[in-house]
């Protein structure tokens, strides 16, 4: 089973342009969230999915940093450009993680593609999204190719194109979705937003990662963040005011 995790990323942000050049300890923002896409422990090919506009030459610069391959496709298209990145790398299962994830924890990476792997007889489709119970930022999607190949043939809808895969979570009587919840029970999907597409979001993650990371412990934890907003409310409060926002909650 060759799975491959595909981080699409754009210069062309629409709130927030250029958020993935944005530092983070000193390197782009998706770089470092690069880096723990990467430290998941399963066996997986990490790729960038950009588009082929010229603007996106930083985006694959990133990649290439980062010791990351890169596909280059259609600028709206997400679900295109998702799955023929997936064609492209030979991918038997494609996970989807978007680039404004930077404190994503690999452990909750690998806890969803672990969930998919063991009930792959049973699963088109698994994701910690839908209803989400993490802290939103900790986005995993994973599906075989095939699946991801109906979706790419059948999909009409502008957001099923722009979103890569509405087409499959909005057809449950038609795919076999499975959902896994963070094993705490707590919901903190719409109270703590670890996202980026407002500039206070940047203020927010910015802060974080000037009190956690370090050289010598590069990938802090999940918990280490709850932990930091226990004692520093002030984090907290930096982008509350974006709690709970997200396009599929519109």
């Amino acid at each position: 089973m060759r799975i491959v995790v595909v981080v699409q990323a754009r210069m062309g942000s629409t709130r927030l342009p250029g958020k993935v050049l944005k530092p983070l300890a000193d390197r782009p923002l998706l770089q470092r969230m690069l880096e723990r896409v990467r430290a998941a422990q399963t066996p997986s090919e990490v790729v960038v999915a950009t588009t082929t506009d010229p603007s996106d030459d930083a985006v694959e610069a990133i990649a290439r940093a980062a010791d990351v391959r890169c596909f280059r496709g259609h600028p709206t298209d997400l679900l295109d450009r998702h799955y023929r990145a997936g064609l492209a790398f030979a991918a038997d299962v494609v996970v989807k993680i978007p680039s404004d994830c930077p404190l994503i924890d690999p452990a909750v990476i690998d806890r969803v593609i672990g969930h998919y792997v063991a009930h792959a007889g049973s699963a088109d489709f698994v994701s910690n999204l839908q209803p989400g119970t993490y802290p939103d930022g900790n986005d995993v999607e994973v599906m075989p190719l095939g699946v991801l190949e109906a979706a790419w043939l059948e999909a009409t809808e502008d957001h099923e194109r722009e979103h890569t895969t509405p087409f499959i979570w909005e057809r449950p009587g038609r795919f076999r979705i499975q959902h896994v919840p963070w094993e705490t029970g707590l919901d903190y999907s719409t109270t703590h937003r670890w996202t980026i597409d407002y500039p206070e979001d940047y203020q927010f993650l910015s802060a974080v990662y000037d009190a956690l990371w370090t050289e010598e412990r590069p990938i802090f934890s999940l918990q280490d963040v709850l932990t930091l907003l226990d004692v520093r409310p002030d984090i907290a409060a930096m982008n509350a005011c974006h709690a709970g926002k997200a396009w599929y909650r519109v």
